[in-house]
């Protein structure tokens, strides 16, 4: 049975979906005001593991992931660039694309924009103002997470220590991980210089980040999300602002399960343009690096537990990984066309994987203890039909992993 480490409540809880036809996943997708880079990649690909690993059990997953193609610093970065907000998006988005398909991700159900949900954001801004926890503020509107009972429950929020003088942030997003204990904004009023604006019930402006998921998820599911996916970064402030603004104007929970990625570091240290050391798909494919070793490196260690980048450490996983393909090679070779079905070796290796996959996803024992079993494998000696069998066995493990063959 699958057990996950659920942060709302901080515990390993077994596996049961909200509804047993269809797993509804939604997962926290890039803000397109740059490009991704292998840290963010490292986020989308727990999360492509995850989905893999919910079919490979036989579970249906409808998945929604989204666009963050407004906010703060989109609309600043396309003024530095002297560009319109939607070709500096779009254009961001189409790289993305191009490297999920490099990485051997699958791609979500529903991709919405935050722009191509405007109207979902202005109807629920418009419930929560006609229930008293959102109020309006010279053009902006904020929600007030004292009206909320439960408020921070997936961080694990003290609220004694909530200020009682009113304090409001208007930002989209502040740096560092740090509670900001006050209001927060929904919705922003018009400025001269706004790049974009909408007309709508609740004034002219665009919706702040925090209302973009609730309305994006409201859209496509109506019913409690089995699992809700995101960075780390997103379990100060974002997810209990989602959720606060989603139960609001629902009668039941946002998601039965909240996951969380932990960083990827380079040589001990947040990546960052100013250090000059930020890393992106095509950076490694041009040092030489096939996109298999790429998407290994960024999966193998437990997405709960920061991974750090350094050169010497993604050429050993690089080497790693190409032992292990000479091995499978090896036995491919001898494979025939028929399998013996009663083949030892191939259901220890799948019983193996699963094991360690049932236990949060621990990607890297699941990899390793596949990897013991295959060395302790002669291919010279196997008959064509072990052979076979055997590589029925990794080619299923190889629909979650996309490493092995």
């Amino acid at each position: 049975m699958l057990n996950l480490y659920n942060s709302l409540g901080k515990k390993m809880e077994e596996f049961h979906p909200v509804n047993p036809d269809v797993v509804n996943i939604f997962t926290c997708g890039p803000s397109v005001y740059q490009r991704s880079h292998i840290g963010n990649f490292r986020t989308f690909l727990f999360e492509d593991i995850l989905i893999r690993y919910l079919e490979f059990l036989g579970y249906k997953v409808q998945r929604g992931m989204n666009f963050t193609d407004i906010e703060d610093k989109a609309l600043k970065e396309a003024h530095r660039k002297k560009t319109s907000l939607r070709e500096l998006t779009s254009e961001n988005i189409e790289t993305f694309f191009g490297e999920m398909q490099t990485l051997k991700m699958k791609i979500p159900d529903y991709l919405p924009r935050a722009s191509e949900h405007v109207d979902d954001a202005v109807r629920i801004i418009g419930q929560l103002m006609k229930q008293g926890v959102a109020y309006r503020y010279g053009n902006n509107i904020y929600f007030d997470p004292l009206k909320f009972p439960g408020f921070g429950k997936i961080y694990g929020l003290d609220m004694t220590q909530w200020p009682s003088k009113k304090i409001r942030f208007h930002r989209d997003t502040y740096s560092g991980l740090r509670w900001n204990r006050g209001d927060f904004i929904l919705w922003h009023g018009c400025r001269a210089d706004d790049l974009v604006c909408w007309d709508s019930e609740v004034g002219s402006g665009w919706p702040a980040w925090n209302i973009q998921d609730p309305s994006m998820v409201s859209h496509y599911f109506d019913e409690p999300l089995s699992i809700y996916c995101g960075g780390i970064d997103n379990l100060i402030r974002h997810h209990d602002y989602s959720a606060a603004i989603l139960e609001s104007i629902r009668p039941y929970p946002m998601s039965r399960f909240w996951l969380h990625c932990r960083h990827l570091f380079v040589n001990g240290k947040k990546m960052s343009k100013g250090a000059g050391d930020i890393i992106y798909v095509d950076t490694l494919l041009q040092q030489g690096y096939a996109k298999e070793e790429i998407r290994f490196f960024l999966i193998y260690g437990h997405y709960g537990k920061q991974l750090n980048y350094r050169d010497e450490v993604m050429e050993k996983s690089a080497n790693r990984l190409r032992t292990v393909r000479d091995r499978i090679g090896e036995i491919s070779r001898k494979a025939g066309t028929e399998t013996e079905s009663e083949e030892i070796t191939s259901r220890r290796i799948e019983t193996a994987f699963m094991e360690h996959m049932d236990n949060d996803l621990d990607v890297k024992r699941a990899f390793d203890s596949v990897a013991s079993l295959l060395d302790g494998i002669s291919p010279e000696r196997l008959r064509a039909e072990e052979a076979a069998a055997i590589m029925a066995a990794i080619r299923k493990i190889d629909f979650v992993m996309q490493v092995l063959i």
